[in-house]
């Protein structure tokens, strides 16, 4: 049984999930909705978002993340695409842009970075003492 879904006033997707704004509807369940982005970075870029409003993913009740991953699946499914990002970010300076929970299903139709998600992964170096260190202290919180 799902959660009593919050919602804010002021939240665009929360204003798109009772269709105050109009959207590019792809797939609505019980606890999310799916939408083609407006602003999109590749053809076929599609937003999920939980009905619940919560910012974070820490934030949301498990029952909705059960159900956003099998949409993320069936929309790359119906686009045939072979390449592409499932993308959730948390946080401003983690690049979320709209303060709900929300995820890209982004295609990434060639290697060029002219359509679709563009990710460069700075590598970091750690010592085996300091990984061990921070595998110690997030295994005890778990």
């Amino acid at each position: 049984m799902a959660s009593a879904a919050r919602s804010l006033a002021s939240c665009i997707f929360c204003k798109i999930i009772k269709g105050e704004i109009p959207s590019y509807k792809l797939i609505e369940s019980e606890l999310s909705f799916s939408f083609l982005d407006i602003g999109p970075l590749s053809k076929g870029h599609a937003l999920i978002i939980p009905k619940d409003h919560a910012e974070k993913l820490h934030e949301l009740p498990d029952e909705y993340l059960t159900d956003i991953l099998p949409i993320a699946k069936k929309i790359a499914v119906a686009q045939g695409i072979e390449n592409y990002n499932v993308l959730q970010n948390n946080g401003k300076i983690a690049h979320q842009e709209v303060p709900h929970v929300h995820f890209h299903v982004i295609p990434k139709p060639s290697a060029s970075d002219e359509q679709g998600l563009v990710v460069g992964w700075p590598v970091q170096k750690f010592e085996k003492d300091e990984l061990q260190k921070i595998y110690d202290d997030i295994k005890q919180k778990l």
